[in-house]
């Protein structure tokens, strides 16, 4: 306490723990303006018995107890804990409010999606139905809309494409196909949703963090091109070849303008006032949104009065327009899916579960912390994963979070997931009595309402230059992202972006910002000298920031950039001495008693250090080095071994507890730790007040 009084001039007191623990004390050198020193102790990690611990969460988690059970039923069915305590007076109005509205905004969409996913409107409208139901039961998320989303009806599309095209070399049979790809839709969701289940249950919610924004928005722009691209036949009413597989973007669009000629002038005409329509009162209603109580149903008006159109002009008979067809009413037989077809879309299902549950998650996460409340992620995945296996039993595809009817809900008034029965009873009404009503809607209205929907993911081509400004290893993320999902395929797209984005990472720690630094006039801090101006050089001393970890993969950058920067390769430098000496000692065996110079060998001395070597003292900056391997701590210690044959201390600055750690198991300190408080410091400013105080020869010389 003397010593921190007369170092700080205080009488502030240091506070110790006296407890039994065993100490580990690390002196370091902290200066003010002299070179004094006091210790600091760092608390000695407490022993745990790992076999103790895992004995005793696993006799926990074993155990039976009433209100444990009552516990784990109320946290895996959410709505027991909020539903009684549900303000009817207050959240009711809203909740209808946002369920009709979402009920009505499904119909078409339900329909439309049906598209997407290569399977009749009632597949739709069933997962519509059941995800709505279940997500309340288990959603801890009040203001999610769960249900059909235009990335995962593709991603279950082209799976059920493949399987098309597989089962049409075996069977010409119509009905055979369809039968099959209604089975390998069921099968590839309930296989998604068994394998949200297992992330739920092993705690694998982390896989999210590998999808940064870049990647998603990526991901997001090249399947809504994709998306497009398979819904233009649609609206020029042509028929061309499936293409599946990598490029089908480019092959479809060669097949669309080498049978441009077959349009359709019905279809045409139709899809050019539908979109115009559409557009126009989307555009509206962006523009006027805060004074609307709640969205316009645009969609549902188009569909309502294009299907009049086409019943009373009869445009299927007379012009050949395709149609919808029959939707029955009612509910099918619920059926088993098959084991055998699960096995063939396996791989095909890891992606859309990835996939389904980081859109589930992000939203949840964004409008729970809009609306201050909390989500659990594990219950999350819980959620979506039964989301998808119970529905599978009932004709019924993948499903996931979707944001643009999540933002609907909450500009209605949505309070709580009441508003995803409404909802559901709404679709309900659809498939009991009303689904017949849509025998005559031609098919390139629901190709136009998806591509409309589309705006908000294709606009974001309008956001690269901003993103390039903000960050240009972003921007690149986003651009392989969207290039690899929309050139070669979803689920390629998707790892890709994945890959490259880490692959980013790694680089910028192979490669990172390296500065010499200088002081700040008449303060105690320390910056790069390229970035700021007036900063002062500190003589005899050279101070080096390194901006990421040590480790292996940057090692040889470490040292390029510190030989570079101080303008001295110890290890040239020491050869350069060797040969130096071996002809010094050469001329001294023939009895020339003068150097290779020219000079007396008492002036020998003068000539070893040659000119550029002007610091006496080298500052590693560690404050951003965040962790030490085996490799860093080996060069760091190669470091202070080359600098210091050359009379050159190597002083290390704010290194965090685990560096320190890393250093001390390394042997960087010594066997006795006797020389850390000449080479350790807490602050870069003390540690130059260090190498001040150092009294070297003038002329560094070994």
């Amino acid at each position: 306490k003397d010593l921190f009084d007369r170092t700080f001039g205080r009488d502030d007191e240091i506070l110790l723990n006296t407890g039994k623990m065993e100490r580990s004390l690390e002196a370091t050198t902290m200066e003010n303006t002299t070179s004094s020193c006091f210790l600091m102790e760092r608390k000695a990690l407490v022993k745990i018995n790992r076999k103790e611990v895992m004995l005793a969460k696993l006799r926990k988690s074993c155990s039976c107890t009433p209100q444990k059970l009552k516990n784990f039923v109320m946290d895996f069915f959410p709505v027991l804990r909020w539903l009684p305590k549900y303000r009817c007076k207050e959240y009711i109005w809203g909740d209808i409010m946002s369920g009709l509205v979402i009920g009505i905004i499904l119909v078409p969409q339900a329909i439309a999606y049906s598209l997407l996913a290569g399977l009749k409107p009632i597949y739709s409208l069933y997962t519509s139905f059941f995800a709505n139901i279940i997500y309340f039961l288990m959603g801890t998320s009040r203001h999610v809309s769960v249900g059909i989303f235009s990335l995962i009806s593709l991603m279950v599309g082209q799976v059920v494409d493949r399987e098309l095209l597989l089962n049409d070399s075996f069977s010409n049979t119509t009905a055979f196909n369809l039968t099959i790809v209604g089975i390998n839709a069921e099968s590839l969701t309930f296989v998604a949703g068994v394998y949200q289940v297992l992330m739920g249950i092993f705690r694998l919610g982390f896989v999210s963090m590998y999808l940064s924004e870049s990647v998603l928005d990526g991901f997001a722009t090249g399947a809504s091109l994709t998306i497009l691209t398979a819904q233009v036949k649609y609206l020029f009413g042509i028929k061309i070849p499936r293409s599946q597989g990598h490029g089908m973007l480019v092959i479809t669009w060669i097949n669309i303008f080498r049978n441009i000629s077959q349009a359709n002038l019905c279809d045409v005409i139709t899809s050019a006032i539908c979109i115009v329509v559409l557009v126009t009162a989307k555009e509206l209603g962006d523009k006027y949104k805060h004074k609307l109580k709640f969205p316009l149903p645009t969609e549902l008006v188009v569909i309502a009065v294009a299907t009049l159109v086409s019943h009373y002009g009869k445009l299927n008979e007379v012009y050949g327009s395709s149609v919808s067809g029959a939707i029955p009413t009612g509910f099918i037989p619920p059926k088993v899916p098959e084991f055998n077809l699960m096995l063939r879309v396996a791989v095909d299902a890891l992606p859309l579960a990835i996939v389904s549950f980081v859109f589930t998650v992000s939203l949840s996460e964004m409008f729970a912390k809009k609306y201050a409340y909390t989500i659990r992620a594990n219950q999350e995945m819980f959620a979506v994963g039964f989301c998808n296996i119970i529905p599978s039993f009932f004709h019924s595809f993948a499903t996931s979070a979707a944001l643009a009817k999540t933002l609907v809900k909450t500009s209605t008034g949505c309070q709580t997931q009441v508003s995803g029965v409404i909802s559901a009873m709404v679709v309900l009404l659809v498939l009991l009595f009303l689904a017949p009503l849509f025998y005559s809607l031609q098919k390139c209205v629901l190709a136009c309402i998806i591509i409309v929907s589309l705006r908000g993911a294709l606009r974001k081509f309008r956001d690269v230059p901003a993103r390039y400004h903000v960050n240009k290893m972003d921007t690149l993320v986003w651009v392989v992202t969207m290039s690899a999902s929309a050139l070669v395929s979803t689920e390629i797209g998707l790892l890709v972006g994945i890959v490259f984005s880490m692959l980013c990472i790694i680089v910028r720690t192979q490669r990172p910002r390296t500065a010499l630094l200088g002081q700040i006039q008449d303060t105690n801090f320390y910056e790069d000298d390229l970035e700021y101006k007036n900063l002062s050089t500190v003589p005899k001393v050279k101070i080096f920031r390194f901006e990421a970890p040590l480790y292996y993969a940057n090692r040889n950058y470490f040292l390029k950039s510190l030989y570079r920067l101080t303008n001295l390769d110890p290890n040239l430098e020491a050869a350069r001495r060797k040969k130096y000496e071996k002809k010094e000692k050469q001329h001294l065996k023939k009895g020339n008693h003068r150097t290779v110079n020219g000079l007396g060998i008492g002036e020998t001395t003068l000539q070893l250090v040659p000119k550029q070597i002007d610091f006496q003292a080298l500052v590693v900056d560690c404050s951003s080095i965040s962790f030490l391997d085996t490799t860093g701590v080996n060069t760091l210690k190669e470091i202070l071994k080359d600098y210091k044959n050359l009379n050159i201390s190597v002083l290390l600055a704010c290194c965090n507890p685990s560096v320190i750690d890393s250093l001390k198991r390394g042997g960087y300190f010594g066997r006795d730790f006797e020389c850390m408080q000449e080479m350790l410091f807490y602050s870069i400013h003390n540690a130059v007040l260090f190498a001040k105080d150092q009294k070297l020869p003038a002329d560094c010389s070994v």
